[in-house]
């Protein structure tokens, strides 16, 4: 019942729903995202540490009691039951939800506990913003990523299958050269776009 992960019949170990992960990391993004930018823009830090607060306990559910019971699973699970499940091992998404909880703590220490402003804030806000949206849209989990790299007995079932090292790309996944170059400019202004301010901000103090 408080299993990290769940049974699922055809699979030796502890499995996640990854649209349910998915769906959870997204919830949690929007919600993060609008605390941030009120705060950013209108220095009014109150929903960010409302945001933080809640961040922590979803994220302390998830480490210390079950994931299956945390608020943005749930909501996660529920937005998705229709959706076919795919099925991905559950040992790597506690490696990345510490982290996570790891953050979460660092921002309640600082924001709710002492009010602290300051750049240290804002890159530990951006941070978490990355790892959630990277989560939710593209399904990379920069965590999981790293327990292979520290762990012997790596996972068999990732988010598309990409731990299948044997596994080859269809010709519509690269990118040709006119490809390659849209991509590149697209990088370069969203980051602008994205970061600009953020860049000036820590650099100019403006």
């Amino acid at each position: 019942m408080l299993a990290f992960g769940e049974k699922v019949e055809g699979y030796d170990s502890l499995m996640f729903n990854e649209r349910e992960v998915r769906a959870a990391a997204g919830i949690v993004f929007l919600f993060a995202f609008m605390a941030f930018m009120s705060g950013f823009l209108t220095g009014n830090n109150e929903p960010t540490k409302l945001m933080v607060s809640v961040f922590l306990f979803d994220f302390f559910i998830r480490i210390f009691i079950s994931p299956k019971y945390a608020p943005s699973m749930v909501v996660g699970r529920w937005i998705v039951n229709n959706q076919k499940p795919e099925y991905i091992d559950a040992a790597p998404k506690k490696w990345a939800w510490s982290f996570g909880f790891i953050l979460a703590a660092t921002m309640f220490y600082l924001v709710v506990l002492n009010d602290i402003r300051g750049p240290i804030n804002i890159l530990t806000c951006v941070l978490c913003l990355g790892l959630l949206f990277f989560e939710a849209v593209f399904g990379i989990c920069a965590g999981c990523k790293i327990y292979n790299l520290v762990h012997n007995k790596k996972v068999k079932h990732c988010p598309g299958e990409v731990c299948d090292l044997s596994r080859v790309k269809a010709p519509i996944q690269y990118l040709n050269g006119l490809q390659k170059i849209v991509f590149i400019l697209a990088f370069i202004a969203l980051f602008y776009l994205t970061f600009g301010d953020i860049i000036k901000f820590l650099i100019f103090g403006e």
